[in-house]
């Protein structure tokens, strides 16, 4: 059986062209509205609508939580400024100013897919519990927004390259 036929399994996560860290098991879901539509009803079709109006088409909005908390993953998705020297980063202070993160996002699938979206906008806090018996992770929703580039679909999924 082919697994091209089925979309499974979080492989890698990367915003602006850089791996994120990894996701909390079983916290990926796409979230999203589905489409909506108006029916047209007429009195003398009482059984069902004589024609159906798009309004909206479906949208994802998925929501997850990452789990791999070092200082350059934070900053990452919730801005803020890193502390020490790149390579070697002793710390993140949080942002004093109103963040706004988007740009492009890539998702690699374990069964050999990539979901790729041009403009996206992380809305993200720290969360979790802090105990002995799971890790803090930061909860994430990201917002899927029109492209900036006209006739580019929000997101696609498409085979992924072989290196």
């Amino acid at each position: 059986m082919a697994t091209k036929k089925f979309i499974y399994g979080i492989a890698v996560v990367k915003f602006n062209q850089k791996e994120i860290g990894y996701i909390e098991k079983g916290s990926w879901d796409w979230g999203g509205t589905k489409a909506e539509s108006t029916d047209i009803e007429a009195e003398q079709v009482p059984d069902a609508p004589v024609l159906t109006l798009a309004n909206k088409n479906a949208t994802i909005a998925p929501t997850f939580n990452l789990i791999q908390l070092d200082y350059e993953n934070i900053q990452a998705v919730l801005g803020g400024t890193l502390v020490g020297s790149t390579g070697s980063y002793t710390g993140w202070k949080a942002p004093t100013d109103l963040v706004e993160l988007r740009g492009p996002w890539e998702i690699q699938f374990v069964s050999g897919q990539t979901m790729k979206i041009p403009n996206g906008t992380i809305m993200a806090n720290l969360g979790g519990k802090l105990t002995l018996t799971e890790v803090s992770k930061i909860e994430c929703q990201l917002k899927v927004n029109k492209p900036e580039e006209a006739d580019t679909a929000p997101y696609e999924i498409n085979d992924t390259p072989s290196d």
